[in-house]
């Protein structure tokens, strides 16, 4: 399947400013808003904003970088900015940045009198093969993920691969830890592929992003709205979330990259599925073996554990109170909606701790 022909239109490169640009000048928008954080302000907007081939008024917005500024707040700031700038209903939002960027001001864009058009830039690989993929947007609540949102798709992504180079090491293993994920639940091939670096380099790269990316649309076309096969995209970020969550308000604790922490959902999410679904043993330690070598061993307490199962009822897949989880039978069949009780989720974190 070719990308372009994808529901959200998603291009990459050379290509993609090509068809940015000519998307500009066909919609004939009345002012441009282009949202970024400090790092992007930085980093990129001083080589995306040449690249914009239009006479169309632009105007840059900063946002505050970061998980904990990915509020109802900041978005009030930036309604009320876009208000006094004089954005009207054909106006156009291109959110550069992470996958907090595009998540927010995706969001933004979707309200600002009842909806303005919005492209992604994600200039992240988290926002390339996952935030900006897909058409959710939304916001935290009181430090819980994602509880505030809509599902809405962008005009288009667009996908510059250089801006890849400005990031740290840590934040590309946080976009590995959804691109393994994409492996696990759909290509067994692809996990193989992904889990051993040492045969891959850069230049491997755009292909392996691109592939990721075709994995969620092929998903994301099939269910919309996250009716059932779509929350197979879950998978890991139950826990995950939480844990995230969890990182994020406890002051004495150092806070963990969305990835950080879905990789170490993930390895539990496995455990559960080996213990109630079957799951192959000699598979759940290869994931486990992967996903610690590539992300080290966040230590949990029992005291933490406590905690985190405790932010499972706010994760915004349950129903009817039953926390759903999405596991495995086989790498590439997953199963939705699965309960499982505490106790299991405490031997999980066993095995997972356990050296």
């Amino acid at each position: 399947m070719n990308l372009s022909q994808l529901e959200n239109r998603v291009f990459f490169n050379e290509e993609g400013y090509r068809q940015l640009n000519q998307f500009l000048a066909e919609k004939n928008f009345s002012k441009i808003f282009i949202l970024v954080d400090q790092n992007t302000h930085l980093h990129c907007l001083s080589s995306f904003l040449p690249k914009l081939e239009t006479s169309i008024p632009i105007e840059v917005l900063e946002m505050e970088a970061g998980e904990a500024n990915k509020t109802i707040e900041t978005c009030n700031g930036i309604w009320q900015v876009l208000s006094e700038l004089g954005a009207d209903r054909k106006s156009v939002m291109i959110n550069l940045g992470g996958g907090v960027v595009t998540d927010l001001g995706g969001f933004v864009a979707a309200t600002f009198k009842r909806g303005i058009s919005c492209i992604h830039f994600p200039t992240t690989l988290l926002g390339m093969v996952d935030a900006a993929i897909g058409g959710k947007n939304g916001v935290n609540l009181d430090g819980l993920k994602n509880q505030i949102g809509v599902i809405r798709p962008p005009e288009m992504v667009v996908l510059d691969t250089s801006f890849l180079q400005t990031l740290p090491a840590a934040e590309m293993r946080s976009g590995l830890a959804e691109m393994l994920k994409h492996g696990l639940i759909q290509n067994e091939d692809y996990w193989d592929r992904l889990s051993d670096l040492s045969n891959l380099d850069l230049s491997d790269l755009d292909s392996l992003i691109e592939e990721s990316i075709e994995i969620k649309e092929n998903v994301v076309q099939q269910d919309p709205t996250e009716q059932n096969l779509r929350k197979s995209l879950n998978f890991g970020h139950t826990l995950g979330h939480a844990i995230e969550s969890y990182f994020l308000e406890a002051s004495e604790k150092q806070k963990l990259l969305h990835g950080e922490a879905v990789a170490v959902g993930m390895v539990l999410a496995a455990y559960l599925s080996f213990r109630t679904e079957s799951f192959p043993q000699e598979k759940l330690q290869e994931i486990k073996e992967t996903i610690v070598s590539m992300y080290g061993q966040i230590e949990i307490s029992r005291e933490d554990q406590e905690k985190i199962i405790e932010l499972l009822k706010f994760d915004k897949k349950n129903e009817a109170g039953k926390i759903n989880f999405v596991l495995l039978r086989r790498i590439g069949e997953p199963v939705m909606d699965r309960q499982v009780t505490n106790e299991l989720i405490y031997d999980a974190f066993s095995y997972y701790l356990d050296n």
